[in-house]
């Protein structure tokens, strides 16, 4: 078989039945300046964490809103919670706060509480 130097990408299909939508819940329940966010990326633009990681709170929100869970715990453990992200955004939304009842969810999963 002949490689011409392209391949056929996988799916980019996301099945919302078999996505893991309790963080998401939680966030709604436990911060509800969750919602408010129109994923600007101001947040990410002036993220510390990202000027040194591959860190993107922008992207996890979407994640966790889209139910995609596989590497959050991973993700929010490289935001330093300087609160950068608080200050410049335009609607308000607490990211730090999100940040933290997302570790506090992951706890809560691994407990069988939620």
């Amino acid at each position: 078989m002949s490689v011409f130097g392209f391949k056929i990408n996988e799916g980019r299909v996301i099945d919302y039945d078999k996505t893991d939508k309790r963080i998401f819940n939680y966030l709604q329940k436990n911060e509800p300046s969750f919602n408010l966010c129109i994923f600007c990326g101001s947040c990410t633009s002036t993220c510390s964490a990202g000027n040194f990681t591959d860190f993107n709170i922008r992207k996890l929100k979407m994640n966790i809103r889209r139910g995609l869970t596989d590497n959050i715990e991973k993700e929010t453990e490289k935001c330093m919670l300087c609160g950068k992200c608080f200050l410049i955004c335009p609607r308000g939304v607490n990211n730090r706060n999100i940040i933290l009842k997302v570790r506090e969810a992951l706890t809560k999963i691994e407990s069988h509480d939620i």
